[in-house]
This record gives structure tokens, sequence and C-alpha cells, in this order.
């Protein structure tokens, strides 16, 4: 091969299709595609104001709205060559069923083309009755359990500790929105890795994002990977998102705002991909590209490891989603 015509994109893409297809490990469909011009001053708010900001949207939203916003985002995964995604949807209050209602149809409907794995978003947390009594609702028909501890501060342990016993009652998978802020004070995927463990669910619990890891100093990430490998953890990293997060004035080792892939992968712990939030108020100019996402991944971790980051995009995404790791 002439070195000169190599094309490293070419080289990956060619070689995540041979390996079966893309695996989107992360994403938000029910939210996709309702940015506005009107809504794009949202976009600079913190992640917990966006939290609350998106309820105009979940409350003007019908059943037919969620369909429309999911089936377009299904329509581009399979366009790009995924077989297999994962989309958090939201079931509180305001959105009700009608969003999970839409996300099942869409996934029936597309169940030929790509596999749709169904999680519930708990916006409103799980401590609280009625977020409780909604994402208890959900439970029959997602594929797997969600959660965000930090939404029930302080109450956090006790939220991993609902959304666990669900899982044991059910036997699905549990996927965590986790140390989201690029801040040194986070360190719940410390608190995570013990839960998991103490509930006896190794293996069965995913970190989403785990981006304050990379704020530690090594020490701590070397112990905090050794408890994430005794808990069978593994990590879906969403570089967009990641990289979006806002600097906070504390004092932490020099990184970029992303989890510390390649020594997660070094640890043995298993790294996947995700688009996260496609065009919304969190993530107003993503569209939703994997090999974007990939490439993020890439340069800001400096990390061109062909076959490591194939299996990044294809393999580690089917073992967060419940596949069997080989």
């Amino acid at each position: 091969m002439n070195d000169d015509r190599w094309d490293f994109k070419k080289q990956i893409v060619s070689a995540i299709q041979k390996n079966g297809g893309w695996i989107n490990a992360h994403a938000h469909f029910d939210r996709a595609y309702t940015i506005s011009p009107s809504l794009l001053h949202q976009a600079h708010a913190l992640l917990e104001q966006k939290w609350t900001l998106v309820d105009g949207i979940k409350k003007a939203s019908s059943e037919d709205d969620y369909t429309e916003r999911i089936e377009k985002a299904v329509q581009s995964m399979v366009h790009q060559g995924v077989i297999q995604c994962a989309t958090f949807i939201d079931v509180d209050p305001l959105s009700q069923m009608r969003a999970l209602n839409a996300a099942v149809t869409i996934k029936k409907k597309y169940k030929n083309k790509l596999k749709l794995s169904l999680i519930n978003q708990v916006l409103k947390g799980v401590v609280t009755r009625e977020g409780r009594r909604w994402a208890e609702k959900a439970l029959e028909y997602v594929d797997i359990i969600g959660g965000l501890p930090s939404k029930d501060r302080p109450n956090h342990e006790k939220h991993l500790d609902i959304i666990f016993g669900w899982a044991k009652q059910t036997g699905k998978m549990v996927h965590v929105h986790i140390d989201q802020e690029n801040n040194p004070n986070e360190r719940d995927t410390e608190i995570l890795a013990k839960k998991v463990i103490k509930h006896g669910l190794e293996g069965k619990v995913v970190a989403i994002h785990a981006v304050s890891l990379a704020s530690q100093n090594q020490k701590y990430r070397r112990y905090v990977y050794k408890l994430m490998k005794a808990a069978g953890l593994s990590v879906v990293c969403c570089p967009s998102a990641a990289l979006s997060m806002k600097a906070v004035s504390e004092k932490a080792p020099t990184h970029n705002s992303i989890a510390p892939v390649p020594e997660l992968l070094e640890a043995g712990i298993p790294v996947a991909i995700g688009t996260d939030n496609i065009a919304d108020i969190y993530q107003p100019m993503v569209d939703g590209d994997l090999y974007t996402e990939l490439r993020f991944l890439a340069e800001t971790c400096r990390f061109y490891d062909i076959d490591k980051l194939v299996e990044i995009a294809t393999r580690n995404g089917t073992t967060t989603l419940g596949g069997i790791r080989t």
C-alpha cells in the first residue's frame, strides 16, 4: 500500500464493518432534534439546570412527536451502519409513558434493521415517591435499567440501592450516569463500584461518562480502576458530551474533559462509545455521527491504536448491552 494514499478513516470504517458494524451504546433519542433558535440560549446552562429546562419540551410532546424524533434518530443510525444502539427514554410525571410507548413502537418497526435497547431515564430521581413510581412503571418495558444518582444528592447512595434492587428483581442490566462534571470533588465511580460489589451485581452494571476520573491524581485513579475491575464495570464514553462540560474552579491534574480511556483499557475495563444527546439543548451541534465521536475520543486521548478503536466501536459496545465478552 502507498502510504501517501493511506486513509485512516477508511481503514477504521472498513474494519468496523468487517466486525459487524457500529454499536452506539448511549443516546437520548426521545429528545433528539429539539434545538431551535428560541432554545439555543439554554444550551449555555449548567448540566443540572438542563435537567429541568427540558421540562417544557417533555410536557409539550405528544406520543406522535416522540415517535417522529426517535424514528429520525434510528434512521440516522441505520444509514451509518449501526447494528445495535441503546437509548435512554424519559419516563416521569411530565413525559409519563408517551416517550416510552413511542420507543417501543419504533423498536418493533426497525427490529430487522438494528437492535434497539431501551433504558428508562430518571431525571426526576427515584428517591421521591413520584419519581420512583414512574420509574417502576417503565421496568416492564425497558431492556436496561437507568440511573442518575447525582439527581438525588445527597441521597445518591440510596438512589443506587433502589435501582440495584430493581436489577436483582428483574435480572436486567443497569446503566448509570456517573461522574459527568469533570470535577475532582466528584468521586462517584468509586461509590458505584463498591455498591455493585455489595449488591452482587458484578458484570451487570455500566458506568456512563466517568469523566471526573480524569481529574483525579494517578494514585487514586489506579485505586478506582481496581475497584471497577472487581465490580466488572464497563464504561461508555460520549466524547462530544464530555468535552462540552464547563470548567470548574478546582485544582486538578492537567487533563482533557473525557474519561481516561487508554488507562481504563490498560486496566482491563471495556470502553464503548455513544453519541449521547443529538441536536437538543444539551448538545445543539451534535449530529449523531459515530465516526466523529470516535475521532474525538482518539484525538483528545491521543490514542490511535486501530484495533482498540475498532473494539470500542463494536465488541465493547456489545458487552455494555448485555452481550458476551470475548
